[in-house]
């Protein structure tokens, strides 16, 4: 099989009809007949399910993974990669804020350059708010910071990989990992290639998805964080050196009082920084305690193929 096509479903009903008849005609212009469209159910309340498996009905190179409860964005796809067959692999998500037809942009770079294995799209210009995009500056700048690999920014989920990157790929094992960290720690030659994303208007991510989702990166990257806190806490020690310091001198030469101001802003301070640090630490802790137990990152309930 020349093509797999590999998305996820979470409240997808209202357009995955469309992205299936997009997806297919951009499938053809690549492989002719030659392709699949794996769709895997992450637990979707709506009857994503139902819709997918009447368009396998119609369809038989659409295949279906339904998983036996919501995973997540990440484990599933990365479920829906280890079941693709196909030389190459487009993964992508299925609400078309990324346009299915990508994939001719992206095999064109492919095309161009025999030497690489990956072609991803890459956003022209972050959308949203000023919030997101300062927010999202902030967090690659800070994975370029703790990350000793190349971390690229402002990615998008459609991305084309050949059959030995992707058997690459399916060797980070584990049931705590982030896809696109591991999508950059796989190496080989990949090509970022400019593209509009587009806004369906809500998105399935919340801020506090959000928020954890950085977190989750930034720890299964590296230890950065760890020599940050250290580094942190050396600042904060020279500091109260130079205050203690400043406070001795104005007692003795000047006749400052000591008040109590200096005292209370040391304890928050020293305070907040043990909190970040038994914190910080504390997340390392609980990934280990997680891969411990070996346990399955996702479970496929049944597999629609045959």
């Amino acid at each position: 099989m020349k093509l797999s096509i590999v998305t996820s479903l979470y409240r997808s009903e209202p357009y995955l009809a469309e992205f299936v008849s997009r997806a297919a005609a951009a499938a053809a212009g690549f492989a002719g007949d030659d392709w699949e469209i794996v769709l895997v159910n992450d637990g979707s309340p709506d009857d994503a399910l139902d819709l997918a498996l009447k368009l396998r009905q119609q369809d038989a190179r659409i295949k279906v993974a339904d998983l036996s409860r919501n995973f997540g964005h990440h484990k599933a796809l990365m479920t829906g990669v280890s079941l693709a067959q196909g030389e190459w692999v487009y993964l992508i998500d299925c609400d078309l804020e990324e346009p299915p037809e990508l994939l001719a942009e992206l095999a064109a770079a492919l095309q161009a350059d025999p030497a690489a294995d990956v072609a991803y799209g890459v956003q022209e210009k972050r959308r949203g708010g000023w919030f997101e995009r300062i927010s999202g500056s902030v967090f690659y700048q800070l994975m370029r910071w703790c990350a000793d690999f190349e971390y690229p920014a402002d990615t998008l989920t459609a991305r084309l990989m050949s059959r030995r990157y992707v058997e690459a790929l399916k060797q980070f094992a584990g049931s705590e990992y982030d896809l696109w960290v591991n999508f950059a720690l796989a190496g080989f030659r990949q090509l970022p290639v400019m593209a509009v994303k587009g806004d369906k208007g809500s998105s399935a991510y919340s801020l506090r998805r959000k928020v954890r989702h950085a977190v989750e990166s930034l720890t299964s990257s590296s230890a950065g964080p760890l020599y940050l806190i250290f580094l942190l806490g050396w600042v904060i020690f020279l500091a109260t050196l130079g205050q203690m310091a400043f406070l001795v001198i104005n007692k003795l030469f000047f006749h400052v009082p000591w008040g109590w101001s200096y005292l209370t802003a040391s304890i928050w301070g020293l305070g907040g920084l043990i909190m970040i640090s038994l914190g910080t630490v504390g997340i390392y802790l609980a990934k280990v305690f997680v891969e411990t137990k070996r346990r399955p990152g996702t479970i496929v309930r049944h597999f629609y193929h045959e």
